[in-house]
């Protein structure tokens, strides 16, 4: 069941009951519940459930359920099984016919879109992304193109270097950067991304838990940054051989390479390179096949 994730009013009415009622709490941090639990007035049993309890918790549990017991499961601070160990004990229970329910509440992600005055239609939760560049930035680029809002989980002391990344990849979208939602000092900076990325590197790591959410692609701006592509690929064809551009731009871009690679085979099996290293009309007009697959060429291992 869901848990406040700052304010101690944010719990709901059925939480209270049946936490109450249940003969054990599994909680990731006993002593964090049991602040929520004093405050409510509430004395029930409770046992810690985290990434480190491992099968022999679950098990335990499990069995004091088969035996009659009813357990609640509750994170620190939001919605069980968003980005936490709680997914394993469910799945398990589920697996050995144990009745499973949910009780609905608090969740940081929706939560920080609704303030982001970002697209809220369609999003994607992508969790924590990666705490290494090249892993992150592979990540992105594989979610660049849904036609959804992006959030995502961060650490203060990673969260410049991955809005940088998010500004490389993903390009000059608007964005907001949620933090300590529902608490005394909530903050909520909206901006593009390449803007949030400088502010943070200059201010530091802020304090407290942090949801960030980007806005969703731009057809428009989509086309422009093929055409710029392109542009890069000229100049970088003119001054070194197609590997060493392909490998330059991908890495400037933060494109795949085998893709750049592609796109630069394309324009120079076209004669699109002038002898002043300029892009002819014909390569602006075919920029959108910039975004395209790997068909037309692939970079030698």
């Amino acid at each position: 069941m869901a848990t406040p994730i700052g304010n101690l009013g944010d719990i709901t009415l059925r939480a209270i009951d049946v936490l109450r009622r249940v003969d054990r709490i599994a909680c990731e941090d006993t002593r964090t519940t049991r602040k929520l639990l004093n405050a409510h007035g509430i004395d029930t049993a409770t046992s810690a459930y985290h990434d480190h309890s491992g099968e022999r918790a679950r098990a335990a549990l499990l069995r004091e359920i088969k035996a009659g017991a009813a357990i609640a499961l509750v994170s620190d601070a939001g919605t069980p099984l968003v980005s936490d160990p709680g997914f394993k004990l469910v799945r398990e229970a589920l697996a050995a016919d144990i009745s499973v329910t949910s009780l609905p509440g608090a969740s940081a992600p929706t939560t920080a879109l609704l303030l982001s005055g970002l697209p809220s239609d369609r999003f994607f939760f992508g969790g924590f992304l990666p705490p290494k560049t090249a892993a992150r930035r592979k990540t992105l680029q594989a979610l660049r193109n849904l036609d959804a809002s992006l959030l995502f989980f961060e650490t203060a002391p990673r969260l410049a270097a991955s809005l940088s990344d998010m500004a490389a990849v993903l390009g000059p979208r608007q964005a907001a950067v949620a933090r300590e939602l529902t608490k005394l000092h909530e903050e909520l900076r909206r901006d593009s991304l390449e803007a949030l990325a400088r502010h943070y590197d200059s201010a530091g790591p802020p304090k407290g838990e942090i949801v960030i959410v980007v806005a969703p692609a731009d057809p428009a701006q989509e086309g422009a940054e093929a055409v710029d592509l392109d542009a890069q690929l000229v100049s970088a064809l003119a001054q070194a051989s197609l590997r060493d551009a392909a490998a330059t731009v991908a890495a400037a871009s933060g494109l795949p390479r085998r893709q750049v690679y592609a796109r630069a085979l394309e324009i120079s099996k076209r004669g699109e390179i002038s002898k002043k290293g300029e892009i002819s009309k014909g390569a602006l007009k075919t920029a959108g096949s910039a975004k395209g697959s790997d068909k037309d060429g692939e970079e030698p291992a």
